[in-house]
């Protein structure tokens, strides 16, 4: 172990040495010549600006239609990927060994005045490893190709008050963007939680259409209409409806600047009964007895100088078809996280982070309950014009079950490319 912490520190002190020759420019920096910290806080997270940067369909508020679209400048391709070392601890014992954790490659821009588009592949990787089920082989890849995200953003069909967005994308019911996270590692716990038979994954992009808009001052709304089964071919008849409102008091979007407050609903139905096998040549199936879920929460985000506190929580309700402990009865639970951010430094190079994720199961289900308790630290490498490779060291301490939990520890090491 002490040889395992030696050579780390080594690598970070290494790492940091380095930090003014490392240069990585990624694709929206490079065309409009911006550093990464016009639209993040620091990257991956967002700021105020990139929050009205991307609502207004990539394009620059108070110049729609004036800057070049992506025919007259250089393709906006940006690529991302993770590598690192990572130690795992529970009750069995330790492992321990070096990870790349996945391949993202990014599209966006303007195609015309008030339409652009977003196009996120992530593509097969065999070897190396994508993720801790070691090489993959021709059967079974490490990272599975995946159109994560392919759509294209119709902006201020009225005035900042209707922008539709057709395709794939990240739904506006996920308050907090399960996409923008500083950990690399540890998602939002209730995001993913499927303690019951219902398979829907609420932290999925989804496909469908979903108009947007604000109005002054500080309210913003969401309503979408989507398949509810990821990039999976619809598994009903019923299309899934959401809404989303949150409201921002003082400037800015809540994001690094400004207080907001959100609320949402979400209603989906999935098939009891998986029925007769596919029945449309576009791979859509007649699922059988469908029975409808629902979700409804809120979130906030408090800004306080470089601080950013944010949390959110839903209810989840699935029907009693899909209950395995109890089919007389709902399936309803509890989740929430919360996440303290701070940054520091010039152009934000130094970036803390807490974060606590909670899940609360019925009583029936008492293995399923889940807190999970993670820290980190990023730091920043590269020039003034493109602080986008970052340093990261996170910690995740987990529990899993009520009565004698299951723990877990994993602490990874990685540097963070983006360019």
């Amino acid at each position: 172990m002490r040889k395992i912490l030696t050579v780390t520190f080594g690598l970070v002190f290494a790492l940091l040495a380095l930090s003014q020759t490392a240069l990585a420019i990624p694709a929206f920096a490079r065309k409009y010549g911006y550093n990464c910290n016009m639209c993040h806080v620091a990257f991956p997270k967002l700021n105020d600006w990139g929050q009205r940067f991307r609502d207004n369909g990539y394009q620059t508020p108070g110049q729609t239609g004036l800057e070049k679209t992506v025919f007259e400048t250089a393709i906006p391709l940006a690529i991302r990927t993770t590598a690192g070392y990572s130690i795992y601890h529970d009750g069995e014992g330790t492992t321990s060994g070096f990870h790349l954790y996945g391949l993202d490659l990014l599209a966006a821009g303007v195609l015309h005045k008030n339409i652009s588009f977003l196009f996120v592949y992530t593509p097969r990787v065999d070897e190396p490893a994508a993720d801790f089920t070691g090489p993959g082989n021709g059967d079974n890849p490490a990272q599975l190709a995946a159109i994560e995200s392919a759509n294209v953003v119709f902006s201020n069909i009225i005035q900042d008050k209707l922008n539709l967005r057709v395709g794939r994308f990240e739904p506006g019911f996920q308050l907090l963007s399960s996409k923008r996270l500083y950990c690399i590692l540890q998602p939002f716990e209730f995001y993913g939680f499927a303690g019951s038979r219902n398979k829907f994954d609420f932290s999925a992009n989804h496909i469908g259409v979903e108009a947007t808009g604000r109005f002054n001052p500080g309210l913003k709304y969401a309503l979408g209409f989507i398949n509810g089964s990821g990039a999976n071919p619809d598994n009903n008849r019923f299309a899934d409806l959401y809404f989303a409102l949150s409201k921002t008091f003082g400037r800015g979007e809540g994001q690094s600047a400004g207080q907001r407050f959100g609320v949402f609903g979400y209603l989906g139905w999935q098939p009891a009964d998986p029925g007769d096998p596919i029945v449309s040549p576009l791979g859509d199936a007649a699922g059988q007895h469908n029975r409808n879920f629902y979700r409804l929460g809120g979130d906030f985000s408090l800004n306080w100088k470089t601080l950013n506190l944010q949390a959110m929580a839903f209810r989840g309700v699935d029907d009693g078809a899909f209950n395995d402990f109890d089919p007389t009865r709902d399936y309803a639970f509890w989740g929430g996280v919360v996440q303290l951010d701070c940054a520091a430094l010039a152009n934000n190079r130094l970036v803390g982070s807490l974060m606590y994720n909670w899940v609360r199961p019925p009583s029936a289900d008492s293995v399923s309950r889940i807190n999970a308790y993670s820290a980190l630290v990023r730091y920043y490498l590269g020039s003034w014009s493109a602080v986008n490779i970052a340093l990261h060291a996170e910690y995740t301490h987990r529990l899993v079950g009520s009565v004698l939990p299951f723990k877990e520890d994993l602490f990874t090491l990685l540097l963070d490319f983006d360019f």
